[in-house]
C-alpha cells in the first residue's frame, strides 16, 4: 500500500507494541520504596501518564513533596530497577501479535519514516524495545520520551523538533499518525492536528477510544494490511 508521504508515524510502546507483565510494576514499587522509604499503594496506575508526571503524581498521591530532587532519584531507581530486572523482563513480557510484523510494513514504506511516543524515559524505551526485538525498524532519534514534558500532548512537538533536526524535514501534525492505546494517546493526537490510530490493546474499550476521537480503532495489530490501511486513512 502507497502511504501518504513524507509521514512520521509515532508509536506508543507499553500495551501498543509490547506487553511487560508484571515486571513493570514490581520495578516501579521497588523504586519507590527505595526512594521514599514508603509502599506504593496497590491501586496506582499510569494509564499514558510521562514519566514526568507519574512520578510526580505518586510521589503528591502519598503526600510527599516531589521537589528537592526526590522526583529525579525516584526516576533514576526506576531505570535501574528495570534495568536489573532485564531477565525477568525478557522472560515474563512478550511482543504484543503483530507488531514485529507491523513495524516491518512500515519500515518498509518509501518516505515513511516511525519512531516512538512513549512515557517512557529513552533508557527504558529502548530497554523494553530490545528485549522483544522491537527496535530494528524505530529510528529512536526522531521520538519523544517522558521526560521531555509532564503532558503527554506536549510530547509531539518535541517529536517533530527532533525529525527536523535529524532528517533536514519538516514534520507538523498534518504528515504524522500517532498510534497507542490509551485515551492519553488519543487525546495527544487530537491536540497535534495528527491522525490518531488506537488500538484496543490496553484498559480502554474500543468503544471508549473511538468515542474520545481515533480516527481508527484496531482490535490489535495482527492484521497488517488493516494497519497499513489506518495509517493510510482509510476506515
Amino acid at each position: 500500500m502507497n502511504l501518504p508521504t513524507p509521514l512520521l508515524v509515532l508509536w506508543d510502546i507499553d500495551h501498543t507494541l509490547l506487553d511487560c507483565g508484571a515486571v513493570n510494576r514490581r520495578a516501579y514499587a521497588a523504586a519507590f520504596r527505595r526512594a521514599t522509604g514508603v509502599e506504593l499503594a496497590d491501586g496506582w496506575r499510569f494509564d499514558g501518564r510521562t514519566e514526568l508526571a507519574a512520578a510526580t503524581e505518586a510521589l503528591r498521591a502519598h503526600d510527599l513533596d516531589p521537589g528537592d530532587g526526590l522526583r529525579e532519584t525516584f526516576m533514576d531507581l526506576v531505570v535501574a530497577e528495570l534495568q536489573d530486572r532485564a531477565g525477568e523482563l525478557a522472560q515474563e513480557g512478550r511482543a504484543l501479535p503483530g507488531a514485529r510484523q507491523a513495524l516491518a510494513a512500515v519500515a518498509g514504506t518509501r518516505g515513511v519514516r516511525q519512531s516512538v511516543l512513549t512515557g517512557n524515559v529513552p533508557a527504558l524505551a529502548r530497554l523494553k524495545l530490545t528485549a522483544f526485538g522491537l527496535g530494528e525498524h524505530l529510528d529512536l532519534r526522531l521520538g519523544a520520551y517522558g521526560d521531555d514534558a509532564y503532558e503527554r500532548t506536549d510530547l509531539p512537538g518535541h517529536a517533530f523538533q527532533r525529525a527536523e533536526r535529524v532528517l533536514g524535514r519538516r514534520y507538523r501534525g498534518g504528515n504524522a499518525v500517532i498510534v497507542g492505546d490509551t485515551l492519553r494517546d488519543v487525546a495527544t493526537a487530537r491536540a497535534a492536528g495528527a491522525r490518531c490510530v488506537a488500538v484496543a490493546t490496553g484498559t480502554a474499550s474500543a468503544a471508549e477510544l473511538a468515542e474520545a476521537g481515533a480516527d481508527v480503532v484496531l482490535a490489535d495489530l495482527t492484521d497488517t494490511a488493516a494497519v497499513l490501511a489506518a495509517l493510510n486513512g482509510a476506515a
